[in-house]
């Protein structure tokens, strides 16, 4: 089997990239939420909340 080898900026910019993803679909989902009264599990709202405030934390680390 062959072995991939990337440069960390090259894997640190895809775990950005991903975290920034993730960061746009649970604001998204939160606004759809309290703005336009789209249902959404109150756990879900919790979490959301706490993966948010993670994300930005990870995002400012990695450069973001």
């Amino acid at each position: 089997m062959k072995e991939l080898t990337i440069p960390y900026e090259i894997a640190d910019g895809i775990a950005l990239a991903s975290m920034q993803d993730q960061l746009a679909y649970l604001e998204k989902e939160l606004e759809d939420h309290i703005v336009n009264g789209q249902w959404l599990h109150e756990d879900d709202v919790k979490n959301n909340h706490q993966l948010i405030y993670c994300l930005r934390i990870l995002i400012k680390h990695y450069g973001g």
